[in-house]
């Protein structure tokens, strides 16, 4: 896996994946950026997000589940001193579909969280404390 990241000017960074997308990184006006991209931090936090998404919804599709709607709701902590690095983050699953099974949503999240999220697990061995929950709901 490669990535490059290009400076454009002052805070603002281009990144780019070995898959060829591209991603517009900026600081805040009070460290010399302009607000025009996402924070590298945040970045990290999404990046997160859409591996342990990635593992849940691909466990729950292997079991056939009629899942509509699968949304990650990530929230997270940071030290005071330098480097601000993540303390604790927790990453809350909101699930919705017809006929899902509570224990099947469980157990998607916790096969993420102990066994596939590759970004989950190397933040936790780098000391961060990762928490999940989830919620199942049913639609018409």
């Amino acid at each position: 896996m490669k990535a490059t990241v290009k400076w454009v000017d002052n805070a603002m960074f281009l990144g780019e994946s070995g898959s060829g997308h591209t991603v517009v990184m900026d600081g805040p006006a009070d460290h010399g950026g302009r607000n025009m991209g996402i924070r590298p931090m945040e970045m990290l936090l999404l990046g997160l997000g859409g591996c342990t998404s990635f593992d849940v919804m691909s466990i729950l599709n292997k079991q056939r589940l009629n899942v509509v709607d699968c949304v990650a709701d990530i929230e997270a902590e940071r030290a005071d001193t330098i480097p601000s690095v993540f303390t604790k983050i927790h990453v809350h699953f909101r699930v919705s579909g017809r006929g899902l099974k509570d224990s099947a949503v469980e157990r998607a999240v916790k096969l993420s969280a102990e066994k596939y999220c590759s970004a989950s697990i190397m933040l936790e061995q780098g000391g961060v404390e990762i928490t999940h929950s989830y919620s199942v709901s049913e639609v018409e």
